[in-house]
């Protein structure tokens, strides 16, 4: 079984993390409790993963992906070696199945849990071995995204603004990965090359994870951090304080239409305005071409509680109805660049997005 690959040193977090071998289990960083409480959470079953993806213990799309792969291996945990292999294969399908409906938008999830499945149809052997088989498979789209993440943050270094500021939106950083993260991997590198600069984070409500998570893990590494209000952005931006925008993405359509967190969109409409380039930092795992255009990305309706309450304490009157989308839709027309594992991505997106899928395609054959 080949070792699982280690974060980058300048970002000391393990998001996701198996334990022991084939009947081990998943370790992951409780993402509910920053920044007051770091604690960790064990999963030793497929609904406790569920349950994680599901109330957000563990999000961001490749995060998710890789929990979800090794929540598939946690069916098999107490299955006998020598259980009919049929049986075996049944059961990672059918979980595999019941994962993928913890969430609807990233597409990371689907491409997880689709590699997974795909494996145990072919597989030949005894359970024992496919259960040997399927961690090594979960470990290896972890160490992927690993990777992605390096790349990612080696290709979007030259983007960030020295002696400058660059505002981020949600966390699309080493919690949201299993690496150093997306839109924030460009940063940690720059930062460690000794280039100076400032991230203004969104404290992205309703949820906050940018004033949480994001704030948490930039100030962590040393980064010059300074939260702001989401309604603060189109001053910033007027007054000039604002370089470069660099946002993740949970799912990516074929023309460029990227789903990220609720309340990209209008940021992405901001610097259009003020004239500030809008990068999206995602890797390849993230794009789906089976969708021609954002208004097919299915879109998650989170529950009315997190805009109705804040704190344990609500802060709505009863009588008000909530509308709670997880997630929007920004137009590729206002996307400056993609930051990819590949390199950087620019318009017109529909030739370089299947152009280097394509090419990536052809490497892996």
């Amino acid at each position: 079984m080949p070792p699982l690959c280690i974060n980058a040193p300048m970002v000391q977090v393990e998001t996701v993390k198996w334990t022991g071998g084939p009947d081990g289990v998943l370790d992951l960083l409780d993402q509910r409790l920053l920044p007051e409480c770091v604690e960790r959470l064990e999963c030793q079953t497929p609904h406790q993963v569920y349950e994680a993806i599901r109330t957000l213990a563990v999000r961001g799309a490749p995060a998710i992906g890789v929990a979800a792969a090794y929540g598939v291996c946690l069916a098999l945990r107490n299955k006998p070696a020598d259980a009919p292999l049929e049986e075996s294969k049944a059961l990672t399908a059918q979980t595999a199945l019941y994962l993928a409906a913890s969430r609807p938008t990233a597409v990371n999830l689907f491409t997880a849990l689709n590699r997974i499945r795909d494996l145990a149809q072919t597989f030949e052997g005894s359970t024992a071995q496919l259960k040997v088989a399927l961690l090594n498979e979960a470990n290896a789209i972890n160490c992927q995204e690993q990777q992605m993440c390096r790349d990612i943050g080696r290709h979007g270094v030259p983007l960030v603004p020295d002696g400058g500021a660059v505002l981020t939106h949600c966390n699309a950083g080493a919690l949201a990965t299993t690496g150093i993260g997306t839109a924030l991997a460009p940063l940690y590198l720059a930062h460690r090359q000794g280039i100076r600069f400032t991230v203004y984070a969104d404290e992205t409500r309703p949820l906050l994870q940018g004033a949480r998570l994001t704030a948490w893990e930039l100030t962590q590494a040393g980064i010059r951090t300074v939260v702001v209000c989401d309604s603060m952005a189109a001053t910033l931006m007027q007054a000039g304080r604002i370089q470069a925008v660099f946002v993740g993405a949970d799912r990516i359509a074929a023309n460029g239409d990227t789903a990220n967190k609720i309340g990209t969109l209008g940021l992405s409409i901001l610097a259009r305005h003020f004239g500030v380039p809008f990068y999206v930092a995602a890797p390849s795992s993230t794009f789906d071409l089976s969708i021609a255009a954002g208004s097919a990305i299915p879109i998650e309706q989170r529950h009315a509680d997190e805009i109705r309450c804040l704190n344990d304490k609500q802060i709505t009157p009863p009588q008000a109805e909530v509308y709670n989308p997880a997630f929007d839709v920004t137009d590729a027309q206002n996307i400056t660049a993609f930051i990819t594992e590949h390199g950087i991505l620019r318009p017109p997106f529909s030739t370089s997005i299947a152009q280097t899928l394509s090419q990536q395609k052809v490497h892996n054959e």
